[in-house]
């Protein structure tokens, strides 16, 4: 038997709201058995895990139009390290959006493309409030994503 996937999701969260998205990436992800699923808050994550992961979620609230500053402290201490030794590794991204989210989305893309990741699903941005058709979205990307890296899609 192969040895399971690794799944690795970092996150930021300050007010709690992009906390609860993801709980609720990591409850949709942990619904496939055949992946494994590690959590990480972006000033805890570093390079050995980034380099131990098969796929990756990231999350941030979106500050001033902006990712959150711990996931780009994240991206920052990773960046070189990891530099040409990730090429292709799927990844997606979910947002707690004070205004539209489309800037952190926009600016963690262009970081990805450095890195040389691949979007393997559509930003899930999550705007004002977090409702439960939001946490539903959140699960079904996590669990969407730890179902594509079981069973080989990426």
């Amino acid at each position: 038997m192969s040895e399971r996937k690794r799944l690795l999701v970092v996150y930021h969260t300050q007010s709690g709201n992009t906390g609860r998205l993801a709980e609720a990436v990591v409850r949709g992800a942990r619904r496939v058995a055949e992946t494994e699923t590690v959590v990480k808050r972006a000033f805890d994550a570093g390079v050995d895990d980034l380099l131990a992961c098969d796929a990756l979620l990231l999350g941030t609230p979106e500050n001033f139009g902006y990712m959150s500053g711990a996931l780009k402290d994240f991206f920052d201490r990773t960046y070189y390290p990891c530099e040409g030794k990730l090429t292709a590794l799927p990844y997606a991204v979910f947002v707690s959006a004070g205004n539209d989210g489309t800037g952190a989305v926009r600016e963690i893309e262009r970081i990805a493309r450095g890195y040389g990741w691949k979007a393997v699903a559509e930003a899930v941005i999550v705007r004002k409030l977090v409702t439960d058709d939001a946490l539903v979205q959140c699960e079904e990307l996590g669990e969407a994503i730890a179902s594509g890296l079981a069973l080989g899609i990426f």
